[in-house]
């Protein structure tokens, strides 16, 4: 019973191809840009850069984070003591965040010889 097989199964491929759907959707609920979740404002312009920047993230709270990990006003030169004074900046802060707050945290940062400062906003 030699038969000659002139047509493709597509069985095996769809489940394949199911099974890697599954698995990029599972590992894509898991990256996220910023794990402290802030409201940021927008803009009609905003910048690209490619290099690793600093992130201070302030929340609609009061509360201020370095690179993902909680500090305050007062452990805040301690914590980027160890980073170059060349490195970028960058200001993740909650729209409902009080001005003065937002001033003081860019205040400080530039005070301790960090000259790039910028915020994070979203592009409209």
């Amino acid at each position: 019973m030699d038969r000659e097989l002139n047509q493709i199964n597509v069985i095996p491929l769809v489940d394949v191809m199911l099974v890697l759907l599954v698995i990029v959707l599972t590992t894509a609920t898991f990256i996220t840009t910023g794990q402290i979740p802030v409201d940021l404002a927008k803009a009609k312009e905003a910048g690209d850069r490619r290099d690793v920047p600093l992130i201070l993230t302030l929340t609609k709270e009061g509360q201020l984070f370095l690179n993902e990990q909680p500090v305050t006003k007062e452990t805040l030169p301690n914590a980027m003591a160890p980073h170059p004074r060349e490195s970028l900046v960058v200001v993740r802060a909650d729209r409902v965040t009080l001005l003065e707050r937002f001033v003081e945290i860019v205040d400080e940062v530039r005070g301790l010889g960090f000259k790039q400062v910028s915020l994070e906003v979203v592009k409209l």
